[in-house]
């Protein structure tokens, strides 16, 4: 019998501690697009993607042209030649595709761009949170940003205008 009490009693001990932890809950896509640092990187990032992705668009009209070209010389080429042109074309798309996979591709120049823009911002914010979770002793700090991290929240658990008081963003 004591051992059955024991039981419960370390039982609902277990129960009462987990319903004991603290929580909030933050909007870090709210808190960035509330930093002007974050903005402005934002732009930079935008302007840089626009005059790339512009390159990219002028090598494949080239390639375009090049392969208009051929199509209505085609007839009047030699083999040889067809060859020749058809490899030119190839290659001048694989260039345009090489490019395309170097400025946007996984790890390519617009990540290596954005982690040189937006890392530092993203830092500050998971320090400035770090400490608000350190000083209010959450045990868990929730991000309803990401639309499947939290299915509801309480706008009352919401500390993100904390956050950016801690940054020093005045809204």
């Amino acid at each position: 019998m004591k051992r059955i009490l024991i039981t419960m009693i370390l039982v609902l001990g277990a129960f009462g501690g987990a319903f004991a932890q603290r929580y909030c809950v933050i909007d870090t896509k709210y808190i960035l697009e509330s930093i002007p640092d974050y903005k402005d990187a934002q732009k930079k990032l935008d302007a840089v993607a626009e005059q790339w992705q512009k390159e990219i668009d002028a090598q494949f009209q080239e390639v375009d042209k090049m392969y208009k070209s051929y199509q209505a010389e085609s007839v009047m080429l030699t083999d040889d030649l067809k060859r020749k042109r058809e490899d030119e074309i190839i290659a001048r798309e694989k260039e345009a595709k090489d490019l395309q996979k170097k400025r946007f591709g996984y790890e390519g120049d617009l990540f290596k761009k954005r982690e040189e823009l937006v890392k530092p911002i993203q830092d500050k914010i998971y320090n400035a949170v770090q400490k608000l979770a350190t000083s209010r002793m959450y045990d868990f700090v929730l991000d309803k940003s990401g639309g499947i991290t939290v299915i509801f929240a309480d706008p009352k658990l919401d500390k993100s205008e904390e956050i950016l008081k801690a940054l020093g963003v005045n809204k």
